[in-house]
């Protein structure tokens, strides 16, 4: 039946639809709204998740700290400051270099620290040049140049102990000359045979310079006769060999003997060079040197100095100036 066919007058609540039990248990339901729903479960022992509120305040407004410009004077500090820094970093950086070209500077031309003489750390002149035989020189040639370093020390001996019978020689007559010029040539002959002939036969075995093969063969066959001399003894030469040791031997036999021994010392240095030159020379003549060789490497050498190269260079620009001048 219609709902047109009910009394208009009875109560509107009665046939409200919204009235029904079940429409108005889910209107009015406790559930609670959708922006206070939580995702997370409730706990097994009954206490809820707590979760924090997200900030309801406004957001702020960026503002901007007015800048303040530092003063000229401010600028100036720290531009001087920065000045002084790297002037102090420069400053380490020259002397850092300074001390790494003396360290090379005192090393040999291999890059290695020298090592002889060998002298104390706290002695004021340090060692001039390295020397390692079992290091520098081949096996082939070791054992000969181990000889004439001993033949240079042993010469040193024979001068040192020169100088000795000589002052005995002194002390028996009108001998001052004999002795001063003993002193001179231990003075002269020590370095002087050290640098003219054991360096360059040192350093002809440690490269297979022919250079260096013929200079040494120049200079020790001038320190053979030198030998010679000072083991004949010629009187007023500052030598005691055998001429000097048999004039006093009769007059003054214990100056006479020490002369004598001095004497043997020297011809033994004499035969010994003799021996040494003639094995130098045959190793020399296994390395394949040559005397075109040598010239190679004096012009090589030449070239490649720097005392040459600033010479020529400055020659030059001498020549340069004067012939613009000439133009002009």
């Amino acid at each position: 039946m219609s709902d047109f066919d009910n009394n208009p007058f009875a109560d509107p609540a009665l046939n409200n639809p919204f009235n029904d039990p079940s429409v108005t248990q889910a209107t009015v339901s406790n559930i609670e709204p959708v922006d206070q729903y939580s995702p997370f479960p409730q706990s097994n022992d009954g206490l809820a998740t707590q979760t924090t509120p997200a900030s309801t305040s406004p957001y702020q407004p960026a503002v901007l700290q007015p800048s303040t410009e530092p003063s000229p004077q401010a600028t100036a500090a720290a531009a001087q400051a920065t000045l002084l820094k790297q002037q102090e970093d420069l400053e380490r950086k020259a002397a850092e270099l300074d001390r790494r070209e003396r360290e090379l500077q005192s090393r040999g031309p291999t890059g290695k620290e020298n090592n002889w003489p060998p002298l104390p750390r706290f002695f004021p002149i340090k060692p001039c040049f390295y020397q390692d035989f079992s290091e520098e020189i081949p096996e082939q040639y070791r054992r000969v140049c181990k000889m004439m370093y001993y033949l240079w020390m042993f010469n040193c001996m024979t001068l040192f102990l020169n100088l000795l019978a000589c002052l005995a020689y002194f002390t028996t007559g009108d001998h001052g000359v004999d002795f001063g010029l003993s002193i001179l040539w231990l003075i002269l002959f020590t370095p002087c045979s050290f640098l003219c002939w054991y360096r360059p036969v040192y350093k002809a075995f440690r490269t297979d310079s022919s250079f260096n093969f013929f200079f040494f063969f120049f200079v020790f066959f001038v320190q053979v006769v030198i030998f010679v001399i000072q083991s004949v003894g010629i009187p007023s030469w500052g030598n005691s060999g055998w001429i000097a040791a048999m004039s006093i031997i009769s007059s003054h036999t214990p100056a006479g003997v020490i002369m004598i021994i001095v004497a043997i010392l020297f011809t033994m240095c004499a035969a010994t060079s003799i021996v040494l030159l003639k094995m130098v020379h045959g190793l020399y003549r296994r390395t394949g040197a040559s005397f075109q060789k040598a010239q190679q490497e004096l012009s090589q050498g030449v070239l490649t100095s720097r005392t040459f190269q600033s010479a020529a260079s400055g020659a030059a620009s001498a020549a340069a100036q004067g012939a613009f001048q000439g133009n002009n």
